[in-house]
């Protein structure tokens, strides 16, 4: 039986989605899809690829590739879905996603080889931020690009949507008339994103689908196809392979490779690589047709689209109110957010942000995130509320030389031991039992007690009890920024 690896590639940053999307947390990790379900995008793509599986499809571990900095959130996200196991391969630095295959398809074949399993195992590759309102035609499509590629040797199989639009935001496929008895067609051709006229003429023609990302292939043809298309790519990847390191946190595996040879790999996307040269070549590439309610989430436009409409075609989340708005997306965060004869808006607020956007010019919003870091403004890559591999934190306020944060640190969760040199810093424990580190003292605060770490003071503060520790933290000093940190000691590998 074969051995099938389902491969998420969870990197990218969503800028389009800003600002509930951000570097720091962006649009994967989360809940944007308005069909109820309280799963993020990422939760919702490891669940639909590991739901392929019957009585003669078995699975191996889900292959998680991201960024080192998300790997925490991957962890939350993943542990909040019991049944799944999976290993992490932690990129250094984003190098597009023809090296995030390579290291998924060398680590498929490792992980086979160990366990004693079939060791050219098939790839099933999804990216991590898409949506998919009919599971039963996706998986059904998937298992046919699993049949196609079980009985062709050095076949690539893809899903390609149907069209429902002349979308001109998608790269589109041209597929043969007939297709075989695993409902696959032949691929003519890939083409880049048409302009308007060319999309309505594929739509008009009916042999072109849109290309949904997802691929399935076997390890051993990943590899070898990039060894011939772009042999700069292969030889680069596994350097970085062969230098990895690998750890676990939680019962899940880390793979870490070589950072100094990772970032030498040529940056190059799967397509540009490899699949849009396949057609006519030694490796067959086939297509299997899915019409499923598919779509990316590409822009804000995008998620009104699957949002639950209301009479009005508003779509709605959180605190709103409104009057006299038609067709709009409204998304409140921390407060209250209230309309009045909008049309073909799009208002998303958070602590620290508020968009305002026409509807029809949402992709847009990646220009306003590119004068953000032109500007190097904080609110680019970070929510005021920041998620931390011990917890979070959320900075309430800020003025001349203080800052206040409100702090949550889970159940047997600590700090890294530290220092800073520009800041002191006030504890008051408000929820929950903190064990601190004060230069030599080791103390334990209660509810309503607190302490001062004076400025280059050694300090940590933990939580070794079964509850969450929350704590008012008060900072003072010529430079608060999250930058004056010396790490001596860090659970989670953090310099």
């Amino acid at each position: 039986m074969t051995l099938i690896v389902p491969v998420i590639l969870c990197g990218g940053s969503g800028t389009r989605l800003w600002p509930l999307s951000r570097s720091g947390f962006p649009k994967q990790f989360l809940v944007l899809s308005g069909d109820g379900s309280s799963q993020s995008l990422f939760q919702q793509a490891v669940g639909r690829i590991n739901s392929v599986a019957n009585s003669t499809i078995t699975l191996g571990n889900t292959l998680v590739v991201t960024n080192e900095d998300h790997r925490f959130l991957v962890l939350d996200q993943l542990r909040e879905m019991k049944s799944v196991q999976a290993t992490l391969l932690l990129e250094p630095i984003g190098r597009n996603t023809a090296p995030a295959l390579s290291l998924a398809a060398f680590s498929a074949q490792q992980l086979a080889k160990d366990q004693k399993q079939d060791q050219d195992p098939i790839l099933v590759i999804t990216p991590a931020d898409q949506t998919i309102q009919n599971l039963a035609a996706f998986t059904k499509a998937l298992r046919d690009c699993i049949a196609t590629v079980e009985n062709c040797e050095k076949t690539i199989a893809i899903l390609g949507i149907t069209p429902t639009a002349p979308e001109t935001g998608y790269g589109y496929i041209q597929r043969t008339a007939s297709k075989d008895q695993h409902n696959a067609y032949s691929v003519e051709r890939f083409v880049e994103k048409p302009d308007l006229i060319k999309a309505q003429e594929y739509l008009a023609d009916g042999s072109y689908l849109w290309n949904s990302g997802m691929f399935v292939l076997r390890a051993s043809t990943w590899l070898a196809a990039l060894q011939e298309f772009r042999p700069d790519i292969f030889e680069a990847s596994q350097k970085a392979w062969l230098s990895k390191s690998e750890d676990s946190a939680d019962g899940v595996g880390f793979v870490r490779p070589g950072k100094d040879t990772f970032k030498a790999i040529p940056s190059e996307s799967i397509d540009y690589a490899v699949i849009e040269k396949c057609p006519g070549s030694s490796f067959p590439i086939k297509m299997v047709e899915l019409d499923a309610g598919w779509n990316d989430l590409g822009a804000w436009d995008a998620v009104w689209q699957v949002g639950k409409q209301d009479q009005d075609g508003n779509v709605t989340s959180g605190d709103t109110l409104l009057t006299n708005a038609k067709n709009s997306l409204v998304h409140a965060s921390s407060r209250l957010v209230s309309a009045v004869g909008i049309e073909n808006l799009v208002i998303v607020e958070t602590a620290d942000a508020v968009l305002v956007a026409d509807r029809s010019n949402s992709q847009d919003v990646k220009n306003i995130v590119a004068q953000l870091d032109a500007q190097k403004r904080e609110e680019k890559n970070l929510h005021r509320k920041v998620a931390r591999p011990w917890g979070w934190y959320d900075s309430v306020d800020e003025g001349d030389r203080f800052k206040v944060k409100r702090i949550q640190v889970k159940p047997g969760a600590s700090l890294s031991l530290q220092m800073h040199h520009h800041r002191a810093e006030h504890w008051i424990v408000v929820k929950g039992v903190a064990e601190i580190t004060n230069g030599d003292q080791v103390i334990t605060l209660n509810e309503n007690q607190s302490t001062f770490i004076p400025q280059g003071q050694t300090h940590r503060l933990a939580n070794r009890g079964t509850e969450p520790l929350e704590i008012i933290e008060v900072q003072s000093g010529s430079y608060l920024g999250e930058d004056d940190i010396v790490r001596f000691e860090d659970t989670y590998g953090r310099n």
